[in-house]
Order: C-alpha cells, then structure tokens, then sequence
C-alpha cells in the first residue's frame, strides 16, 4: 500500500485539521468531539443543515459546509459511520432556534447513528427532522444497507435543501424540498478499480484487467453484477438506461446531469462520460438544463464514476441556482 498518510489511524484527524487550516474562512473544525462547522456560528432563526458519515468519501460532507449548503458536517472513520455524540455536539453548536434537518444517506450505521442523535438532542430542546438519500437504483438490498444506498445525490439534495434554508424556509418546508429532490433523483456506479483503506492495507476488491463493477457502491459494496470491460459509451449507455427506467424519465423533462468521479478517475474521462450522457438525454427528448462534473463524492482513490439524473421542476432549478459557498462548490457570491 502506497499512501501519503502517516500513521492509519490518525488519517481522519489530521485531515480534518488540516481541512480547517486550509479553509479557515468558511469552517471552524472542532477537535474534541469532531465535526467541521460553518464559520460564524449559528444563524439565528434560520433551519440548520447536518449531514455526515464515514470518511473517505472527500469533499462530501465537509467540503459543502458554508453559505448555501451544510451548517455542519460529521465525519467518521473510513468507510464508518460517525456515533451519536459528535453529531449531537454539532447539531447543538449550529442550532438557530428554527430547528435542524438531519440529510442522511441510507446506510444502517448512518441511520441508527443519526436517529440516536436526534433524540438526544431533541431532549436538549432542538427540533431535528430527517431526510434519508436512497438515491442507488443498482440494488435494492445490500449488506451495508437495508433498502437503497445513498450515493452521489446527497450533494444534489445538500444544495437544494440548503438553499431553501437559506431564503428562509422553515423546518418543514426545508425537509420537504430534501424529500422532493431525492424523490427526483436516481444514481449508478461502476468501478474500474477499488480504493484501498488506510487501515486495511488492501483493496476492497480485486478486478481482473478485463472486468469493471457495474453497480458499485461508494464503499466499494457489490453492485448488480462484474462484466467485461467495454468502451465509456456503452458503460454510460448501460447506467443511464438503469437510471432512466427508474426515474421514469420522459420526453420533455428538464434535468440535472451529474458525472462524478470516484477519487481515481481523471477529468478527461468524466467529459468524455458527460459527452455520452448529454447525447443520449438529448435523442430521447430529455432537456439538459443543469450540469455537473467532477469529483464530489469519492470512495478513496477508487477508479470509476457515476451518473445522477435529477429531474428538474423550476424550484428546484431556483434552489440549485442560488448562490453558493463551500470548499469544494462555489457560485454567485
């Protein structure tokens, strides 16, 4: 194993110190327990955002922790769900007196983890709603989940959900725009390659040369099945018509297209993966109104991508227009 790591089990501490001395002007990093919030402290009378989850998925959650987005973020280990103390301690550190909403993806450590959360910190007096991503449409079941997973979407729903906090919305009609864009919104997978956790040594998987994960989770999870390696149009082919099916997409809609990268994919593959997508969206009559590029939700060094469709309706167009300022996103201020 090669990594640019002292020692494994102090990568997540020394990476979220070093994420706050890098951008000290958008977060304040808390140490004891830790979690990364928004810097400014709460925002009187505005909803409050938390998400989080096992590290190795950078920049999600931290790096959307700013004005338009997260009010605070709660990493884990790699791969592992953060426990109920941290996230109370932050939920508490960010609470405006409007509430907070809770964005977590659909994972069972995550869920129980959150869940205890939001009752120890409604017993503390803050009123905490929860909005679970199951947006993977590649399984159903898995052995990380009970039901869909929840993978690059979360960014889309982060973006939505904080822009409706920001403008002013109120706890509930905060999470309702949360539900409304996971409702809206389908993800898959596929890797070439498997990432490698610090403390593990090894890959989570071992591919052939000629074989890639279709399906995958961010986790390195298996997804529907292994195939034999083929050209970017027809992987993109293959997860968009999975995706499409689902959603239901149709002639006429307007949506958002979402090519992320999993932590070991260069760019010019990831355009060369938009190129198709935005292709096939445009001859079945699907209008592709808003994009995005890059890597934003990874699995470590992980080679591969996903695609996310989320069907646009002018809302949410507004929300994910509004302006925006993270480490990791940045537009319109």
């Amino acid at each position: 194993m090669k990594k640019l790591i002292n020692d494994p089990a102090d990568v997540v501490r020394e990476a979220v110190a070093g994420f706050g001395l890098a951008h000290a002007d958008l977060v304040v990093v808390s140490h004891d327990p830790v979690f990364v919030r928004r810097a400014g402290g709460a925002v009187a009378g505005r909803v409050a955002l938390v998400s989080g989850g096992g590290s190795g998925h950078e920049p999600l959650h931290a790096g959307f922790v700013g004005h338009g987005m997260l009010s605070a973020a709660v990493p884990g280990p790699v791969f592992t769900s953060p426990t109920p103390d941290p996230i109370v301690a932050a939920t508490l550190a960010v609470d405006g007196g409007a509430g907070v909403l809770y964005i977590v993806k659909n994972y069972t450590g995550d869920v129980l983890n959150f869940e205890t959360a939001a009752d120890l910190a409604e017993a503390e007096g803050v009123t905490v709603e929860s909005v679970l991503v199951d947006d993977d449409v590649a399984v159903k079941d898995s052995l990380f989940t009970a039901g869909r997973r929840g993978v690059a979407g979360t960014v889309i729903v982060e973006k939505t959900a904080g822009a409706a906090a920001e403008r002013g919305d109120d706890l509930a009609a905060v999470a309702e725009i949360a539900r409304r864009t996971v409702a809206a919104t389908r993800s898959m997978g596929v890797a070439l390659a498997a990432g490698t956790v610090p403390h593990a040594g090894e890959p989570g998987f071992v591919l052939a040369e000629d074989e890639i994960e279709f399906g995958v989770g961010i986790h390195g999870e298996p997804g529907r099945e292994r195939i034999p390696l083929e050209p970017v149009d027809a992987i993109v082919d293959r997860l968009l018509a999975a995706i499409v099916d689902d959603l239901g997409v149709v002639s006429g809609d307007r949506v958002l297209l979402f090519v992320n990268g999993m932590g070991g994919t260069p760019s010019v593959e990831l355009y060369i993966a938009y190129r198709r997508a935005a292709e096939v969206l445009g001859e079945q009559g699907v209008v592709v109104s808003r994009s995005l590029v890059g890597n934003y939700v990874t699995s470590l060094e992980m080679q591969g991508l996903s695609l996310t469709v989320t069907r646009l309706d002018d809302e949410l167009t507004e929300l994910w227009d509004a302006p925006v300022e993270t480490a990791a996103l940045r537009r319109g201020r």
